[in-house]
């Protein structure tokens, strides 16, 4: 199987593609989680200058994303939690900078 990387004009066509689709370019994490559930494992980032936890899911543990740069590709969504809405940010894409 080959990995593809994706090029800044991929990137442009699906921002265009998908409305709700947002980029963020090296930006600092300040703070990584990572919980095991069923047989996946939920991460939990949050960025320098946003007060919004981005989430993401792997099938393996990554080493700490905790002080690096990122480039990222997210949705934003609304979970509720005891019956507050929350604002998240889901991520479908994740790149050290």
């Amino acid at each position: 199987m080959q990995s593809r990387v994706l090029k800044m004009s991929d990137i442009k066509k699906l921002l265009e593609k998908h409305e709700r689709l947002n980029q963020l370019d090296n930006v600092k994490v300040e703070s990584h989680v990572q919980r095991v559930k069923d047989d996946w494992i939920f991460n939990t980032i949050m960025l320098e200058g946003y007060d919004v936890p981005f989430k993401y899911k792997r099938k393996t543990t990554y080493k700490s994303l905790k002080g690096a740069r990122v480039n990222l590709t997210f949705y934003p969504e609304t979970e509720t939690v005891a019956g507050l809405p929350l604002e998240v940010m889901s991520v479908v894409r994740i790149r050290r900078s």
